[in-house]
């Protein structure tokens, strides 16, 4: 999916997630803001940690942190 995007859009710079390409789903194109997948990246953490602290390091050091207008966007499915 990123190398899609990434030839789509071959002017624009993006911001990632560190580690979780493999859960990039899609891109917001009005804000060229990547999307991921909250499931896909608990389960690349799972490869390392436990379902519960693999739950509270994403929630705290991924889907917390704002690094600007750019910031990933992590899409819950239901």
């Amino acid at each position: 999916m990123l190398d899609n995007i990434l030839n789509s859009y071959p002017d624009e710079t993006f911001l990632k997630a560190d580690g979780f390409d493999a859960a990039i789903v899609g891109l917001d194109d009005k804000e060229m803001r990547l999307i991921y997948d909250v499931d896909k990246c608990l389960e690349i953490l799972g490869e390392n940690m436990n379902p519960v602290e693999a739950r509270e390091y994403f929630e705290f050091n991924v889907k917390g942190a704002y690094v600007g207008e750019q910031t990933p966007i992590f899409m819950e499915t239901f």
